[in-house]
């Protein structure tokens, strides 16, 4: 299966937004934040040419897409089955993407990019209700619990992503053992010993719009595969 292998700093700056494709670096060092860092990469970036009607409703499907990593048949097969789903097609279509096992795991602070979590799942390291499941686009249901191998308790990469996402604050539709949140929480120096407490979270309810990761507008990727 392809796959983008470039920078995805200028996935980014195509978008014209932060996807988060680089973990702590984009709340960090982002080239968004910079003043130029808005323009399209390439040498006819500074030409502002205005968008069409088609071209805002193609960047819109672009951004959800790049976010959660998917090629142009997948993210179309999620489409469709999010259509043949009861209620509003976009919010659904939406939160199959972010009950997406690999994005659960990078919003639960095991990793800090949606890359780190697939690989994560891919390797094997991640179960689901105690089974262990590899398919990142497996969708977690209501009252999943989530678990990571025992052998990252130790890595300072994951220890510093749970601190962090602690301090962004976990999404409300999820919960991270409070063990580990208390253990975490009262240490400043990394990595510490973590004991018997387990690397795990669990999907306390569906997520509602304004709980979801992605900055899209959805009527218009619905807009676009509807013509």
């Amino acid at each position: 299966m392809g796959r983008y292998l470039g920078p995805v700093c200028k996935t980014c700056r195509r978008e014209a937004t932060k996807l988060f494709l680089k973990g702590e670096h984009c709340y960090t060092k982002c080239p968004i934040d910079k003043p130029t860092g808005v323009l399209p990469p390439g040498q006819h970036g500074k030409r502002r040419s205005k968008l069409t009607e088609y071209g805002k409703r193609l960047r819109e499907k672009q951004k959800a897409k790049r976010m959660v990593g998917m090629l142009e048949n997948q993210f179309f097969r999620f489409f469709e089955e999010a259509r043949k789903t009861p209620g509003k097609t976009g919010e659904v279509l939406l939160r199959k993407l972010e009950m997406r096992l690999d994005n659960v795991v990078r919003r639960l602070g095991f990793s800090p990019s949606i890359s780190g979590a697939r690989q994560m799942v891919l390797h094997g390291h991640v179960k689901v209700n105690g089974k262990r499941v590899d398919i990142s686009s497996f969708i977690v249901k209501v009252g999943d619990v989530i678990t990571v191998a025992d052998k990252f308790k130790g890595a300072v990469m994951v220890q510093r992503a749970l601190s962090n996402q602690m301090s962004r604050e976990i999404p409300g539709w999820l919960e991270l053992n409070p063990q580990l949140m208390d253990s975490l929480g009262r240490s400043k120096d990394l990595p510490i010993d973590l004991g018997d407490i387990k690397l795990e979270g669990k999907v306390r309810f569906e997520p509602k719009r304004e709980e979801m990761s992605f900055p899209v507008n959805e009527q218009y990727i619905i807009e676009l595969y509807s013509k």
